[in-house]
């Protein structure tokens, strides 16, 4: 599964988000994007899921164009997780997952698809979790729930908004090792935006760095976490160092401005 992102532009009213990004996904490979708050990191991830369309450009999935498939042919290609999941009413863990299998069955679930959903619970070591109601778990297991749910899918690409978001450090690292795993393992790829730009480092085969809606730099780890990248998008000062062969930044302090003009 080949995902294409060609200039794309979106944009609310009279205020532009996104100015003519373009991106390319391979299979088993990981993408984040980056960027400060505002610069487009979410909306461009529900850009490629069609939760919104773009005023303009093309997204293609193996030359095929998302505009003209049906939302159910996106469902088995493409498995979004969101920031959170404001889910209120009483369901157990197990029928939350099962809930992915809707674009493959509909609203009747099969012996196959609850041994999928078990497969998925079993691969992310939560299948203890399974009967129990997904309010009442933590953060971090109902982050992984998620996942499981996008997962039940069998999608090609995962597209995650922010997957680490309000969850403490142990958890940020098994999910963030979840995504990687399966990813080799399933043989799929995964597109990301992160806040954080060390988990983002660890973890990416490949960065964007997004700034007021416009790609800044592109490339491995290293060639887009660069001090000047990170002073010019950021408006912060960091050292970028190397740690386990992976550039590790190191925030100093805002730049200072003064009328208007950096200091």
């Amino acid at each position: 599964m080949k995902l294409k992102v060609m200039d794309v532009e979106f944009g609310y009213a009279s205020t532009p988000i996104l100015r003519g990004v373009n991106l390319e996904l391979a299979r088993s490979e990981v993408l984040s994007i980056v960027g400060p708050n505002g610069a487009g990191k979410s909306t461009l991830i529900r850009c490629i899921n069609r939760i919104l369309n773009p005023q303009k450009g093309c997204i293609q999935l193996d030359g095929s164009d998302i505009f003209q498939m049906t939302r159910m042919q996106i469902a088995r290609q493409l498995g979004y997780i969101p920031q959170s999941d404001h889910q209120s009413f009483p369901a157990t863990v197990f029928d939350v997952v099962l809930m992915g299998r809707r674009p493959h069955i509909g609203w009747r679930s099969g012996r196959r698809d609850k041994e999928k959903v078990l497969d998925v619970l079993q691969m992310l070591n939560i299948e203890q979790l399974a009967m129990r109601d997904v309010n009442e778990i933590s953060g971090g297991q109902r982050q992984k729930v998620l996942i499981a749910r996008a997962l039940a899918q069998e999608p090609d690409v995962l597209l995650l908004d922010e997957p680490t978001s309000n969850l403490d450090i142990r958890h940020q690292l098994e999910v963030m090792d979840a995504i990687r795993t399966l990813v080799a393992e399933k043989n799929i790829s995964a597109i990301m935006a992160i806040h954080d730009l060390n988990l983002g480092s660890r973890y990416s085969d490949r960065m964007i760095m997004l700034k007021k809606g416009v790609i800044a730099a592109a490339g491995s780890p290293f060639s887009v976490l660069t001090e000047d990248n990170i002073k010019q998008v950021y408006g912060v000062d960091a050292a970028v160092k190397e740690e386990d062969g992976l550039p590790y930044v190191v925030p100093k302090s805002p730049i200072k401005h003064n009328g208007g003009k950096q200091l």
